[in-house]
């Protein structure tokens, strides 16, 4: 396996003499020292002193590559290769209009190492920002002379899947909020709105109703332990997150869980299959094998249980078993793609049918997204409605027994 830099941002200071040996200074972004001297080479900047300095934490963020940074460096270099500009130009071209420190650190460098002789591929398989299904397609490219239609199939392949996240994690969102704003109304009735009556209560000297009793004592338990309640969802939220890090049972465990969650296991589903059918169709359409598009849609899925059944479809299609009898025997994926992925292999068109299933997903999740919205707007009110409904009564019950023994 080829070793991934890791690229990490620092701020150089720097001084030196300009061309005519003049004393001047300044300070850049670089990932290391030779940068640095490369750059100031070029402005003819003969240097005397270079010092490093970590940046701060937001500061890294913001100069950082990104994965969409990544899909908008394809399309540009799709675009610039297509009117016949060299590669080397190309890359220099893209780099001198990017304000990104750490974008314009990884374009020198991959510029460099070509200049030198590497290959394009082998000159972005050392960053890690490049995961192996991108390699491959370049390899690919290289191979057949043509880059430029390479690096459109990889920029149409990732703006679709940044879509398709971007629909995942909407529709997650909505039951976040609902989740979070019961809770918020909650605690502010219990621990600020219920102790306002709670004297008034202990005057009326009458027994309170059950279930006044019942919301009284939440109320007590909720201001006494307030702290404790308030680092229990983060406490086991890191939890969750070291879990899944460090411990694959539990991250297998939690993803398969995912998929049962009312509306959201749905949404869930169809994205990792969306995602394998792309990432395949796209694969085969360039002229990599059944199984290097296989290994490489595994380490692209975040979704664990798929990855999992993309690994045991690997092994099956490896052992010379048909893709669509492979998938049937992962027992995860449904069986209108499975008929698809048949007639597909069937007439030599996989890679038709592929797109054609990621598409079907896509507009299936986009529709399920919409009708989430519709959904989650009522159930918000009624949900809330309840809630504060519960506690309202709780608080009037006894003033309207007060009311009726008066009477």
């Amino acid at each position: 396996m080829r070793h991934k830099e890791k690229s990490v941002l620092k701020v150089y200071r720097w001084k030196g003499t300009n061309a005519l040996g003049r004393p001047i200074s300044g300070k850049c972004l670089a990932v290391n020292q030779s940068e640095v001297r490369e750059r100031l080479k070029l402005q003819k900047v003969r240097i005397q002193k270079l010092t490093s300095y970590k940046i701060s934490w937001l500061k890294r963020q913001l100069e950082s590559v990104k994965p969409k940074d990544i899909t908008v460096l394809t399309r540009q270099l799709a675009t610039i290769l297509a009117t016949g500009i060299p590669l080397v130009q190309a890359l220099k071209l893209v780099n001198d209009n990017n304000k990104k420190s750490e974008m314009v650190s990884l374009l020198h460098s991959v510029t460099k190492k070509i200049e030198s002789g590497l290959p394009l591929s082998q000159a972005l398989a050392s960053s890690r920002h490049f995961d192996a299904l991108y390699i491959d397609l370049i390899t690919t490219g290289e191979e057949t002379g043509r880059l430029d239609q390479v690096f459109t199939r990889i920029a149409n392949y990732r703006e679709k899947s940044e879509r398709l996240k971007a629909k995942v994690i909407k529709a997650m969102i909505y039951p976040s909020m609902v989740l979070l704003t019961a809770l918020v109304v909650s605690w502010v009735i219990l621990t600020m709105v219920i102790p306002e009556f709670e004297d008034m209560f202990q005057s009326f000297g009458a027994e309170l109703p059950g279930f006044t009793q019942r919301v009284l004592s939440l109320s007590s338990y909720a201001r006494e332990h307030g702290i404790a309640l308030f680092l229990c969802p983060i406490v086991a939220l890191l939890l969750t997150k070291l879990g899944c890090k460090y411990y694959y049972p539990y991250r297998f465990q939690l993803s398969r869980l995912s998929l049962r969650l009312p509306l959201i296991g749905s949404v869930v589903s169809k994205a990792a299959i969306a995602k394998f059918s792309r990432t395949m169709a796209t694969s085969i359409a360039a002229g990599i094998p059944i199984l290097a598009g296989l290994k490489s849609a595994a380490k692209t899925t975040n979704h664990c249980y798929y990855q999992a059944a993309i690994s045991r479809v690997y092994k099956e299609t490896a052992a010379g078993m048909p893709l669509y009898v492979a998938m049937r025997h992962s027992n995860t994926f449904p069986e209108m793609p499975l008929q698809m992925i048949m007639i597909g292999e069937e007439t030599g068109r996989l890679d038709e049918m592929l797109h054609k299933i990621a598409t079907l997903y896509e507009t299936e999740i986009d529709e399920t997204v919409d009708n989430l919205g519709k959904i989650i707007e009522p159930a918000i009110i009624i949900f809330l409605s309840l809630i504060v409904g519960s506690l309202v009564i709780a608080i009037y019950l006894p003033v309207f027994n007060l009311m009726n023994v008066i009477g």
